[in-house]
């Protein structure tokens, strides 16, 4: 699927449409440059998961949990990880059926379950959003 944003709250309702299809295990793996909508996607996803907390950006904090209706959304940034991310414990998130994964920066390999990717593109003033299972 592949949509072209042209504002914030245009961003929000794709990712709020594709959140629609997750289900308990799923991980979903943003990427895209700086500023490109990451955070704001899973905001997106937050907000069809009835998440009423405020959606921040995990950067520093590596993960924030958030409970939904149904399901808890677990945001994970490994923009500032190197080497073994193994003891953060981030393998114990993923998989697990009672919230749903969105990871920016994933440097995990071998992801087992449904795994979705998301791309998100500068494409001038607006953005352009590839989502890929």
């Amino acid at each position: 699927m592949e949509k072209i944003s042209k504002s914030v709250e245009e961003t929000l309702a794709v990712a709020e449409a594709f959140a629609a299809r997750l289900k308990g295990g799923d991980i979903v793996l943003l990427h895209g440059d700086l500023g490109a909508g990451k955070t704001t996607f899973t905001k997106g996803i937050a907000r069809a998961l009835g998440v009423e907390d405020v959606v921040t950006s995990p950067t520093f904090t590596i993960i924030k949990e958030y409970d939904g209706r149904s399901l808890r959304l677990y945001h994970m940034d490994m923009y500032r990880l190197d080497g073994d991310v193994t003891e953060l414990g981030i393998e114990d998130y993923l998989g697990r059926k009672d919230g749903v994964c969105v990871i920016e920066w994933c440097s995990l390999e071998a992801l087992e379950g449904k795994v979705y990717n998301v791309y998100l593109a500068y494409e001038g003033a607006a953005r352009r959003i590839v989502i890929e299972e």
